[in-house]
């Protein structure tokens, strides 16, 4: 080989180096270019995904937030108009109350008036026992602080009667099993 071939070579090889080191800085390029792309398309599907979790989020709250408004108003609604049901019972009551009433200033024979007012006070009786109420039995009862209020007591007259209701002055009553009123009695001691 003469000297001429042996730099012609050595170029060859430079040249061949160079080309591979070029080659090899643009792979690298490439794959840094190709990282920062993947660190791009996630950050653009973290972005989208965030985005749709945020509008689900606003929705849910929205949602929750008329929920809350309905069930309120509903409520509201419930409470103004709930004792609507008694009273629409209770109306035809009243109604026979303004006649015996219209009845008792034509009319002077007191036994009638009497029966008349019987007849309403034994149907208004029935219709609250149809909604629910109940009276609460004292008579010869045990004293029962759940039911009772004792506002006197008084010497029992049997050995007996001792600790039970002798007297009730005013009558308690339940509504479906929830004591309203106690029944204010005098209790034997």
């Amino acid at each position: 080989m003469s000297e001429k071939d042996k730099e012609i070579l050595d170029e060859t090889m430079n040249v061949a180096e160079n080309s591979v080191n070029e080659e090899s800085c643009e792979q690298q390029e490439s794959v840094e270019l190709t990282a920062e792309e993947k660190l791009q398309k996630d950050l653009d599907e973290a972005n989208e995904k965030i985005a749709t979790l945020e509008d689900k989020y606003l929705r849910q709250v929205a949602e929750f937030d008329n929920y809350r408004k309905r069930t309120v108003k509903e409520k509201a609604e419930l409470i103004k108009n709930g004792g609507e049901r008694a009273i629409e019972s209770i109306l035809p009551v009243l109604d026979d109350f303004e006649r015996a009433l219209a009845n008792m200033s034509k009319n002077e024979n007191a036994a009638e008036i009497m029966t008349g007012v019987e007849l309403i006070y034994n149907k208004f009786v029935g219709i609250l026992k149809q909604n629910g109420l109940q009276k609460i039995e004292t008579e010869g009862a045990d004293f029962d602080t759940d039911f009772h209020e004792a506002i006197a007591i008084i010497p029992a007259p049997t050995e007996e009667l001792k600790g039970k209701v002798l007297d009730c002055v005013q009558t308690g009553y339940t509504l479906n099993d929830k004591v309203i009123r106690h029944a204010k009695v005098a209790v034997g001691e």
